[in-house]
């Protein structure tokens, strides 16, 4: 692998391009998300990613243009959303801890009395998503447009044959939500909510979106793109702290170990990490770790890291 550090020659595309390369020996090793059959049919080979800096250079290779499903990659825009309309009020809903559990265990959520964990568990999505219920009837046009806004782009839309298929197959988080409505955690009907969390994960955009989207997280919450403060600086590194604690379900720890940055990742393949005061990086790569993880894209994103020096760790 070159440095991109080390002379004029290896710049950010350079390494991108590397990455990609060095990459492929590993594809095969995972598997796609195949309980949701819409992202079973998902090309296992799919590679893509993207960097976009602070300092304006904004650098992509293989598939970083075409959209994808951000799937609980979505959890953490609901999560800004959450803080930005009620504060810290979205607390007293879920916790801000590691489950050191899969991303839909349920043993834990009823001994703790319907009390998630985290936002980034899919207990805690379920309530997060319920919050917005309240002050939006679509969910995930709300979500589609705080990406819009914070990354300075058009289009992403939600996958409706990804979401019917999800709605279809959604069986433990319907057990899950029933959970929560019991303990008093969400207002809306438990299939509501489940219904209004699916689109929200069939929402797509490419790696480029993502990373640009993700930029305010790097840069105390304001947009270089719209101009805007997409939240406040407080805000942005409480979120920052989850995702670094949480964001990567019960492989957080290991991933921090590895490549040392605040991430969220999804089934779909994707993964998203902030480097604050620097950029953001998002890979796509569909096949999955044990623990539905991109395998590919946190390979990716550890050369990246030990190339550019990113890691905040």
């Amino acid at each position: 692998m070159r440095n991109p550090q080390s002379g004029s020659e290896f710049s950010l595309s350079h390494l991108l391009d590397d990455i990609r390369d060095h990459v492929r020996p590993a594809f095969g090793r995972g598997r796609v998300a195949d309980y949701i059959p819409e992202l079973a049919r998902v090309d296992p080979r799919k590679f893509g990613m993207a960097v976009v800096t602070l300092d304006g250079e904004e650098v992509g290779t293989g598939d970083c243009d075409e959209p994808f499903s951000l799937q609980s990659i979505t959890k953490l825009f609901a999560l800004i959303l959450a803080l930005n309309r009620g504060g810290d009020e979205i607390w007293t809903r879920v916790g801000k801890e590691p489950s050191g559990t899969a991303f839909n265990h349920l043993a834990i959520l009823e001994a703790e009395q319907g009390a998630p964990r985290n936002p980034f568990v899919n207990a805690g999505a379920l309530a997060v998503t319920d919050y917005l219920m309240g002050r939006s009837a679509d969910v995930a046009g709300l979500m589609a447009g705080l990406v819009r806004v914070s990354g300075g782009i058009s289009g992403g839309q939600v996958n409706e044959a990804v979401a019917l298929s999800e709605q279809a197959t959604a069986h433990q988080n319907r057990a899950i939500a029933h959970i929560l409505k019991v303990h008093g955690t969400i207002d809306h009907a438990p299939d509501a909510v489940v219904d209004a969390y699916c689109r929200q994960c069939a929402l797509e955009f490419s790696v480029r979106d993502l990373a640009r989207a993700a930029l305010p997280l790097a840069a105390s919450g304001f947009s270089p793109f719209s101009r805007e403060t997409i939240m406040p600086a407080r805000l942005a590194r409480r979120v920052n702290a989850v995702m670094m604690t949480c964001g990567m379900y019960e492989s957080t720890g290991s991933f921090a170990y590895r490549v040392g940055l605040p991430a969220k990742s999804g089934v779909g393949g994707g993964i998203v990490a902030v480097a604050p005061g620097r950029g953001a990086v998002a890979v796509w790569s569909p096949e999955l770790d044990r623990v539905g993880n991109s395998l590919v894209g946190t390979i990716a994103l550890e050369l990246f890291v030990q190339n550019a020096g990113w890691s905040v760790l």
